[in-house]
């Protein structure tokens, strides 16, 4: 007697497993859209109109191929990815790919808490000066004394006042003809501004802390379901990546769509009335006006803390996940106590304080976030260029390794990030 077939599950279990799947690849999507994101796509539209549309439909394969490669390369090998090259390389590779990290992630702790106390100080009055070491204290508080699976559960939701630029875009009654033709015909000016923007928007989009934390974060998913061994933990089923890819694509997609109506938004509602330079947050608030009106700083506020408040325990636990893994620090995860990953919290304790640092020598907070984003993109290709050597390595990925399609994306990938970053250095 034939095998009866199985019965389709309904769309809303269908749904309810969807979201259920949805792990670190969604949040590495909430916290790519942090301060320096924000700061940065306003700074894009106001500048330059609609022109850096395309960038948001560009970049996405780019950013979701080589994010799903860190994943794939955390749960293949059970190692995270300062701890793969450790194994694969000399420490003349290690040690040097640690400090591109560093840099670009105590940077970029800096510019975040700087925007979040900007912020703070627009609606409330009280100086920035004061929130600055509020915010790090507050996050080092509730790194050490609660999980940041916990944080991110409640904080994720705080990302959503980002859908605000959503409607606000449709709100504002943008030149729709222009832009679908700036979505999607690519326009470039060869001068030092917009080569500035365009290596901003990449670096912020693909992120040196991403590709850190990605492969950190897979590996402590198989270690909460009780793989504790390096043994126990390579190896990945064809169900697993799927899992996986479903949740990179995802979380890179939601953090694309931002982007895009960040800019559009502040083209539309800036850039088009005369506002072509942001230099506070106030001017960049005033984007939301034709949704909120004065509320917009509120909102603006509360969607830069969001983003701010889950991206600055990804910039510090990243530095501590690739410090701890280059020094083959056994004690070293976020779901342990500090007692018992003392070195590990302490990386985290000092990226944010030296962070903190950076805010009093008197720079703009506006100008810091964006140009945190252009370090990224200046610092990301060298890393790029080693995550796409290992997962295209068959003694690391054995038959897990890439196929010829994201192997060649990811060289795209990295040679066009690179010649992004030549020629602003040119220019």
């Amino acid at each position: 007697m034939p095998t009866p077939d199985p019965i389709p599950e309904p769309p809303s279990r269908r749904l309810a497993h969807f979201f259920r799947d949805l792990g670190p690849g969604i949040i590495t999507g909430a916290a790519d859209d942090d301060p320096s994101g924000i700061s940065t796509y306003s700074v894009a539209g106001a500048a330059f109109g609609y022109a850096s549309l395309w960038t948001a439909l560009f970049s996405f394969p780019l950013m979701a191929t080589v994010q799903f490669m860190c994943a794939r390369l955390g749960m293949v090998t059970g190692q995270g990815l300062a701890a793969v090259i450790r194994r694969r390389y000399s420490r003349w590779i290690l040690w040097p790919a640690c400090a591109v990290l560093l840099v670009a992630n105590i940077f970029n702790i800096g510019a975040d808490l700087g925007g979040m106390a900007d912020a703070m100080q627009m609606v409330t009055g009280i100086r920035s000066f004061f929130w600055t070491p509020l915010f790090a204290a507050l996050i080092i508080l509730l790194m050490f004394w609660t999980s940041y699976r916990a944080m991110a559960r409640v904080l994720k939701w705080l990302t959503l006042v980002l859908f605000a630029y959503v409607i606000t875009a449709f709100l504002a009654r943008p030149d729709w003809l222009n832009v679908i033709r700036s979505t999607l015909v690519p326009h470039i000016e060869w001068n030092k501004s917009f080569m500035a923007v365009l290596v901003g928007i990449l670096g912020t989009t693909i992120s040196p802390y991403l590709f850190f934390w990605q492969a950190a974060e897979e590996v402590e998913e198989e270690k909460s379901l009780g793989r504790g061994s390096l043994a126990q933990r390579r190896g990945a089923t064809d169900d697993e990546l799927n899992i996986a890819k479903r949740d990179v694509f995802t979380g890179m997609a939601f953090s694309n769509l931002v982007m895009y109506f960040i800019i559009l938004t502040t083209a539309t509602t800036l850039h088009a009335h005369g506002v072509t330079s942001i230099e506070t947050a106030r001017q960049a608030a005033d984007a939301l006006r034709p949704l909120a009106g004065d509320g917009a700083y509120w909102l603006f506020t509360l969607g830069l803390i969001g983003t701010g408040m889950l991206a600055v325990p990804v910039l510090a636990g990243s530095c501590a996940y690739a410090i701890s893994e280059a020094g083959h620090w056994r004690a070293a995860s976020l779901n342990k106590k500090p007692s018992e990953a003392i070195r590990f919290y302490t990386v985290i304790a000092i990226s944010v304080l030296v962070g903190l640092a950076l805010d009093y020598a008197n720079l703009n907070a506006v100008k810091m976030l964006f140009w945190s984003a252009v370090l990224n993109g200046v610092l990301a290709p060298p890393l790029i260029v080693l995550v796409v050597l290992l997962t295209s390595d068959k003694k690391v990925m054995g038959d897990r390794a890439n196929s010829s399609a994201a192997q060649a994306i990811g060289w795209i990938c990295a040679g066009l990030m690179t010649a992004a970053a030549l020629a602003l250095l040119v220019l």
